[in-house]
């Protein structure tokens, strides 16, 4: 496994001091403050509270005036697929089997400076709009395409945000009666022996850890039993999580029935994939059964309203998960099924398509659709314990949102705004008490030139796939 970060790299004692800020904390009794500080020393989190910092602090690099400004946790995204952000735009009035169906040739061309220009689109858009912690399924790799894993990751390093790579897998093609190109899976070895050589290669299981890998076999249409039970088998004899998709539509219930004779939350059971060292995506299609299932074992979920939207897979039962216990964080999905690319858009269609299911008005409330997207992150990724509050002795994972522009200035309430309202300018992002954005741009890398990278390998993988 990776070696964990340095000394010299976790114990630094350098202070940020950010004061007369709203601050909406996200702890277990979701403390408020309208006028407060926060005090960063070093990677942590020092001090949060009321009125300005205290005195006499030592080794202060930096103050900040947060006058007309929401502090909150970073945003944790649980649930994306960054190669999709060269093919967005596509196939957009499709369901999802037909979506998929579309697009597997064209995902099965990528290769190693593709997915690399596509990672840093999509972590840069993340981490403009907020995101501190991220993940990528990656499931895709064609032979001969380079080391897909570590340009992504390399991605991450560089954007500066806190990751955890899924490494995907798909080892059922259509000649074995799953959903992709014979050419784009691998074989059920072949998964498995890459999947491990990455996490010996670089998962850090440290407090802190900026890197950490998950083991991720696509989806049940995709993925033979034997490489998800296998694949369960590997994660827990190297201590890492796992991922996977599940219950997004109902044509997947109608597969496991017809291919495994039970539904996906039993097939999940009975593979060794429900615990709470799992979460899935989407979780759309669940039964009270499934839904007691998942709080019985601790199981997260990933939800993501805009992409079951886009996708017309339906509404999960968000509320329904909450009260049973279940972990729930949100997740952007791939960006071709969600070409905004960035989670603030989440917080917002959590909450409103939530309202459209069966408990209306009460379905979800801002605060809660705000504890989903940082608290509720942290759970499912199984670092609550460091992200996902503001709080003394925290990772130092937070943003500064500006709420006193045309956009938000006439609202109160600044976690309403913030949820409700349209993107709030980001004046200050923090991952590890590092600054990754500052007012609206990236300090880590150069968007102009990502943005150019992207466009190109874009084009150049639509060239590829028409040429077969």
């Amino acid at each position: 496994m990776a070696a964990p970060e340095t000394p010299a790299a976790t114990d630094r004692t350098d202070r940020i001091v950010i004061e007369n800020c709203s601050i909406a904390t996200v702890d277990v009794h979701d403390t408020e403050y309208a006028s407060g500080h926060v005090v960063v020393a070093g990677r942590r989190i020092e001090s949060v509270g009321a009125g300005p910092a205290p005195e006499g602090l030592e080794d202060v690099v930096r103050r900040v005036d947060g006058t007309g400004h929401l502090v909150t946790p970073g945003l944790v995204n649980t649930h994306h697929h960054f190669h999709q952000w060269l093919t967005r735009g596509l196939a957009t009035d499709h369901n999802l089997f037909d979506w998929l169906a579309a697009l597997y040739p064209v995902w099965a061309r990528i290769d190693e400076p593709m997915v690399r220009a596509a990672a840093q689109g999509s972590l840069a858009m993340m981490a403009r709009g907020g995101v501190t912690t991220a993940v990528d399924h990656h499931y895709i790799h064609p032979r001969g395409a380079g080391d897909l894993s570590a340009a992504v990751i390399g991605a991450a390093r560089e954007t500066g945000v806190r990751f955890t790579f899924a490494r995907g897998s798909m080892d059922l093609g259509e000649k074995d009666g799953g959903l992709p190109p014979d050419f784009a899976v691998e074989t059920l070895e072949g998964a498995l022996a890459a999947t491990e050589a990455t996490v010996d290669a670089h998962h850090d299981d440290s407090f802190g850890a900026m890197t950490r890998i998950a083991v991720a076999p696509c989806a049940p249409f995709t993925v033979s039993e034997e490489l998800m039970r296998q694949g369960a088998e590997l994660a827990r004899g190297r201590g890492v999580r796992l991922h996977t998709h599940g219950s997004e539509t109902a044509e997947e219930a109608k597969f496991c029935h017809e291919r495994f004779g039970m539904g996906p939350t039993d097939y999940f059971e009975s593979t060794g994939w429900l615990g709470d060292d799992v979460w899935m995506a989407h979780c759309v299609h669940m039964n009270d059964s499934d839904i007691a299932a998942f709080a019985r074992t601790g199981t997260g979920v990933a939800h993501c309203p805009s992409s079951n939207a886009r996708l017309a897979a339906g509404i999960a039962r968000v509320p329904d998960l909450l009260a049973a216990g279940v972990p729930v964080g949100l997740g952007v999905d791939g960006t071709a099924s969600n070409e905004a690319g960035e989670l603030h858009t989440e917080l917002r269609n959590a909450l409103l398509i939530n309202r459209l299911g069966p408990h209306g008005e009460h379905a979800l409330s801002t605060r809660q659709a705000l504890r989903l997207a940082t608290h509720g992150g942290a759970q499912v990724l199984g670092r609550a314990d460091e992200i996902g509050s503001l709080e003394p002795g925290k990772l130092a994972d937070l943003v500064l949102w500006r709420m006193d522009t045309l956009a938000h200035a006439s609202i109160a309430d600044p976690v309403a705004a913030l949820v409700l309202g349209a993107a709030a300018p980001v004046t200050l992002s923090l991952v590890n008490g590092r600054t990754v954005v500052e007012n609206g741009r990236l300090t880590t890398v150069d968007e102009d030139a990502v943005a150019r990278a992207t466009r190109d390998e874009a084009r150049r993988l639509a060239r590829v796939a028409a040429e077969g």
